[in-house]
């Protein structure tokens, strides 16, 4: 079963990214290398701000 979280397409198999699970009220990021160490949560504004600016 999934979590949820996915990473970019962008990524390559080095394994130095990040993974993103997006939800109504945000999204939540973390390290692929260290995923136990939980997760930062956004804001739906404030990822919005972030996809918008990176376009």
């Amino acid at each position: 079963m999934t979590d949820g979280f996915h990473k970019s397409s962008y990524s390559n198999d080095g394994g130095h990214c990040v993974e993103v699970r997006e939800h109504l009220n945000g999204a939540d990021v973390r390290d692929t290398q260290n995923r136990d160490e939980g997760a930062l949560s956004f804001p739906a504004v404030e990822w919005s701000a972030l996809l918008k600016a990176a376009r």
